[in-house]
């Protein structure tokens, strides 16, 4: 492990999964030609985020559906891993609110299902995610995979830390009126974890929602290392190893007292 270098897409929502996928093969191509090696995408970015119950439910699909497969093509056409957003069927309920991570070969390395739903919009479409976030290995980076929402909890990605995680991809679709999260959450996410995150946000409108941009990566020390602003943009940023590896020699994870964090489980 010595640099990863990947991509925030910041985009607004296509009108439909046609549209997305192409705008998706023209941006893996841009991506790609820029040195990216990943390039991730807000959250349930082949779909639209707030589409309502009955429409999320006739997208769904499981993940190695249709989509999957076309997401793969793309990313095996230009070389370049991606994180894309979806909803996943659920055999027991609404949709999973879901990111799955696909390696530039095509294969599938990662799902992970929104766990922490926000307000009626996310409730009235999907179920939460019943599993806890993982650790999984690419190209030697231990990753884990969050959405939105769920990195505004100190506890997902405590664990992902916990597990050895390098770095947090963030599939997002922060609204403009939570601009708090880039300011002030997501560096003291990286800082507090001794991690990268990258946060992958909407931009646009959709409905009667705007979405925020302002996607961000955040080295592991909380010091911003590239950002969009309000509109549509690709943003490269290069992760370095040695710059991880420094921050972990000042970690104070070593120092946590687990022993008195029972409440943490309530």
């Amino acid at each position: 492990m010595n640099t990863l270098t990947l991509a925030l897409w910041q985009c607004s929502y296509p009108a439909n999964t046609f549209d997305a996928l192409a705008q998706l093969d023209a941006t893996a191509a841009q991506a790609r030609a820029q040195a990216a090696e990943l390039l991730v995408c807000p959250e349930m970015s082949l779909t639209g985020y707030q589409i309502g119950a009955q429409r999320a439910a006739d997208l769904a699909e499981p993940a190695d559906g249709p989509l999957s497969q076309a997401v793969a093509a793309i990313a095996q056409r230009h070389g370049i891993a991606i994180v894309y957003g979806y909803p996943e069927h659920n055999t027991e309920g609404k949709p999973y609110n879901a990111a799955q991570f696909i390696a530039a070969d095509g294969q599938r390395l990662a799902n992970y299902r929104k766990t922490h739903l926000f307000g009626d919009i996310d409730r009235a479409q999907f179920s939460p995610g019943p599993q806890a976030p993982a650790v999984f290995e690419w190209n030697g980076w231990h990753l884990g995979l969050l959405i939105c929402y769920d990195i505004e909890f100190p506890e997902p990605a405590r664990m992902l830390a916990l597990q050895g995680a390098d770095a947090v991809l963030v599939p997002t679709a922060n609204m403009i009126e939570f601009d708090e999260v880039q300011r002030v959450l997501l560096p003291a996410r990286a800082l507090e974890n001794r991690v990268f995150v990258a946060y992958a946000n909407a931009c646009g409108m959709e409905g009667g929602t705007t979405y925020g941009g302002l996607s961000l990566v955040c080295g592991p020390k909380g010091v911003l290392l590239e950002h969009a602003v309000r509109d549509a943009a690709l943003v490269i940023a290069t992760l370095s190893g040695d710059d991880l590896r420094q921050a972990h020699a000042g970690s104070q994870l070593a120092e946590r007292r687990g022993d008195l964090y029972g409440l943490l489980g309530r």
